[in-house]
């Protein structure tokens, strides 16, 4: 890694040092096993103590963390601590790449990559190693794809987008019609398209649509192991973490969050600045913005099964209920 100090830190991303612009920076790291010579980052009070204690040369810190941080050494104050931490990550990515030899390059198809003679792929987009382009795909200026991407026909990836390995897009979506006791094939006519700035994790898929396309606007990050379903269609700037999964039809407003392992049934619809927890079942559809959850509990097991035996008798302890308050009412 080349010497980068503090000052040259914040020539290039800003905020307020205290301390010494000569500091020499090593490292990045989180603040629990910080050193000397680390950078790290805290954005929130409860952090206080380990703030204190960290032995890290520099921290970035929320102003009302700054005088805690300015007692055990240098810190760089900014509004938005974890922001600044993400760019400071993209900044250093940068100057490890200058330093590679050979340098990196952008651009370009590797060659054990399978691409159709009939995909359009930009000149300045990257595809690793065993791809798979199919027919019609389109991908766009500045997009990446890993290894072992597949991108299934007529498939559109905008600009600036960031495929890791081993996912999907494209595959048929899950249609069936039972005829007696089997099932016949519905084909999956429409495709994937997908914005820019989209970020897809290593094994999520993506299924094409079955009659229109299933979309992923601008701005979306997905995880890894992420199933997203037949006529989909996710809004800008939302985040969903690992082994969510959303069934067909579904859709989900701009702006919102969905934690892992969480499940959103078919053909439901989220609103905008919806923010789901980890594990949630979301089975109605959900109007007004906010944080929704729906986990029962962990428990030691003998507990959780007397718990669940209850909740069986929850709509007959209501009626008795509703029957004991009308009584009262006479």
């Amino acid at each position: 890694m080349p010497d980068i100090r503090l000052h040259d830190i914040i020539a290039a991303l800003g905020g307020e040092l205290h301390g010494d612009g000569n500091t020499l920076i090593k490292a990045l790291s989180p603040l629990e096993s910080a050193g000397p010579g680390a950078l790290s980052f805290v954005s929130h009070p409860k952090y206080r103590q380990g703030l204190a204690l960290s032995s890290a040369a520099c921290v970035i810190v929320p102003p009302d963390l700054k005088d805690t941080a300015m007692l055990r050494g240098a810190c760089i104050v900014s509004d938005a601590p974890y922001l600044y931490f993400a760019r400071l990550t993209q900044w250093w990515r940068k100057a490890l790449d200058a330093q590679r030899e050979p340098p990196i390059t952008q651009g370009g198809v590797h060659p054990s990559a399978v691409v159709d003679a009939l995909a359009f792929i930009h000149p300045s987009a990257t595809v690793g190693p065993l791809c798979v382009v199919e027919r019609g795909a389109r991908i766009g200026a500045n997009t990446h794809l890993r290894s072992r991407v597949t991108v299934g026909e007529y498939c559109t990836i905008g600009q600036s987008c960031l495929v890791h390995s081993g996912v999907v897009i494209g595959a048929d979506g899950f249609g069936f019609a039972p005829d007696g006791d089997r099932w016949e094939k519905i084909e999956q006519l429409g495709a994937v398209s997908i914005g820019d700035d989209v970020e897809i994790g290593a094994n999520t898929c993506v299924d094409r649509g079955a009659l229109q396309d299933t979309v992923i606007e601008d701005g979306v990050k997905l995880d890894n192991l992420i199933q997203v379903g037949h006529n989909v269609r996710i809004g800008r700037n939302t985040a969903i973490a690992g082994c969510a999964g959303i069934a067909g039809s579904a859709v989900i407003g701009p702006q919102c969050t969905i934690g892992g392992g969480a499940i959103v049934l078919g053909h439901l619809e989220i609103a905008a600045h919806v923010h789901v927890s980890a594990g949630t079942l979301v089975t109605k559809s959900i109007s007004k913005p906010g944080h929704y959850t729906g986990i029962f509990p962990l428990d030691e097991n003998a507990n959780w099964e007397r718990n669940a035996a209850s909740l069986k008798q929850l709509h007959r302890l209501r009626e008795r209920i509703k029957l004991l308050e009308s009584e009262l009412k006479k």
